[in-house]
């Protein structure tokens, strides 16, 4: 998933983003509301982490202002408060689900993988494909009974064209996803890490599941699809 961290507290943001990276996410930061709001209104996110008592900008506007303008991305609200009033004001205003500080990030991102599964088309936790299998809450791939260790971007690779299975992805749209803000779209970092998780996950099989549309980008699928 690609994920906004919109949030002040520098010891929590670097802490969450850090967490965040490790089990896969792409994750873009903003330490205020004004910055927040520019970023969740000029990219396509799959979560946003909004913290409520933010400054320059207040979380509750934030997300009044991005519904305001149709933007439907799930938002997981984190405020100290806990009165159900101040749930109440947040869901109102748009949140998808609510997290009182302090938290353990175990539940967060269970959380955020609920918030996944009810906004997308797809929401099996384990996704699959002929003979493979991602499972989303263990992070773990096998192909054909086999483990398949990989990085957590090569995951994070893999889970993508997984919930977009059958349908062709361009290198912008990977990219967008699966990278964060900073990346650089000149690169060939998304045909490198094609090949890496193609190495492990196609390499020894002899049914190929990701593949090349010259001029387009990749697509995951079985062969006779």
């Amino acid at each position: 998933m690609r994920i906004l961290v919109i949030e002040d507290d520098t010891a929590l943001h670097r802490i969450l983003s850090k967490r965040l990276k490790e089990v896969g996410h792409s994750v873009d930061g903003c330490y205020d509301g004004e910055e927040g709001l520019n970023y969740a209104r000029a990219l396509e996110y799959d979560c946003i982490i909004l913290d409520l008592m933010l400054p320059k900008k207040d979380g509750i506007s934030i997300l009044r202002e991005l519904r305001s303008y149709g933007n439907v991305s799930p938002v997981m609200v984190l405020t100290a408060k806990d009165s159900i009033t101040d749930r109440v004001t947040g869901l109102d205003a748009g949140a998808d689900d609510y997290l009182t500080k302090p938290f353990s990030f175990e539940e967060l991102s269970a959380r955020l993988r609920a918030l996944l599964r009810r906004s997308g088309d797809t929401k099996e936790i384990v996704l699959k494909l002929a003979d493979l299998m991602l499972n989303t809450a263990t992070h773990t791939v096998m192909r054909a009974g086999q483990s398949i260790l990989l990085t957590s971007k090569e995951y994070a690779l893999l889970e993508y064209l997984l919930r977009n299975q059958g349908h062709i992805q361009t290198r912008s749209q990977i990219s967008d996803h699966v990278w964060n803000y900073e990346f650089n779209y000149d690169s060939n970092i998304v045909d490198v890490y094609i090949r890496y998780l193609r190495n492990k996950v196609d390499k020894d099989f002899s049914a190929k599941l990701i593949h090349t549309i010259r001029g387009f980008g990749y697509v995951m699928r079985e062969e006779n699809a």
